[in-house]
């Protein structure tokens, strides 16, 4: 495994090593854990229309709300039903500890295979070009700032 850039979040670094350790099992009920763990989407996103934040890619609807903070930092919040999709829920936890309220930098730094470093021997090829579609979009966000 290469060396991670300087701003890619430890957290995050951590959680893909764990990852990387699991049997498929041992993986799966991991995901089911961190799907629990999805902020719920705020009030104040609720009214607002929801084109622009829906990852069109994705099987399951998602819709993605970025925040700059006055600081700088981001902030990710994303309308998903995590009882009918847990992968996805799962995968924007983990993602969003690790970028969330950090500068768009750590965001930018993700790496192009993180959704394969999550998913690897689980089966689920067909989510891939979705869960890939959000990672892509959160970059967007940042990188717009």
């Amino acid at each position: 495994m290469q060396e991670p850039p300087d701003n890619f979040p430890p957290a995050l670094a951590r959680t893909l090593e764990q990852f990387r350790l699991l049997e498929r099992e041992d993986k799966m009920a991991a995901l089911l854990s961190w799907s629990k763990k999805l902020e719920p989407l705020p009030e104040r996103f609720a009214a607002l229309d929801r084109a622009e934040f829906t990852v069109p890619e994705c099987q399951t609807r998602v819709d993605i709300f970025p925040e700059r903070m006055d600081d700088g930092s981001m902030h990710f919040y994303a309308d998903v039903n995590a009882r009918q999709s847990p992968t996805v829920a799962a995968v924007l936890a983990i993602v969003f500890a690790a970028v969330n309220d950090q500068p768009a930098a750590v965001t930018l730094a993700l790496p192009a295979d993180i959704v394969r470093q999550l998913m690897s021997d689980i089966g689920l090829g067909a989510r891939e070009s979705g869960l890939n579609a959000m990672i892509a979009r959160l970059k967007r966000y940042a990188a717009a700032t």
